[in-house]
């Protein structure tokens, strides 16, 4: 299945780094990002340093795809949580407004119930700015404008020349 591509906003993107790090202190978590159901990751908090979170967010993209094929086979529509519970390390993975997915990875220092009821509310806070983001993006696209007409070609010269 095939989504379309998300366009964030400096404003929702702080909003939603907000959210993954209020959750991360709340959970004691290792590690949180959040990536698009492409395997596009969107932000993340934690030890990433030694992590490569594009692949493990490509990855979860790919386990979230099997786990729906798994959850039609049995006439479920999706499972909207997986959990991997590892030697050292546990993965909790929600799905955020049928869109997004949010990955919490806690060692012994956290719980699977604490990160289950901190990540529900989180994932009410992050549909909530996604559904904003898209009610936003809708608006833009009505009055003719592209979300990247504030773009300049300046824009583009200084990112590419850093």
């Amino acid at each position: 299945m095939s989504f379309t591509q998300l366009v964030l906003y400096e404003e929702e993107f702080k909003r939603i780094n907000d959210v993954l790090t209020k959750l991360y202190s709340e959970t004691n978590a290792k590690v949180i990002f959040l990536v698009d159901r492409n395997g596009q990751l969107i932000a993340n908090t934690g030890e990433t340093e030694n992590l490569d979170t594009t692949s493990l967010a490509s990855l979860t993209a790919g386990n979230i795809a099997a786990t729906g094929s798994m959850a039609k086979l049995l006439g479920e529509k999706e499972f909207t949580i997986i959990f991997h519970e590892g030697y050292r390390d546990n993965i909790y993975i929600s799905i955020v407004g049928r869109r997004v997915i949010m990955v919490v990875i806690f060692d012994e220092r956290s719980s699977l119930g604490l990160v289950r009821l901190r990540a529900k509310k989180a994932g009410d806070d992050l549909t909530t700015i996604f559904d904003e983001l898209l009610r936003k993006v809708d608006s833009k696209t009505e009055e003719g404008v592209s979300p990247f007409a504030e773009i300049t070609d300046d824009d583009i010269d200084k990112l590419f020349s850093e």
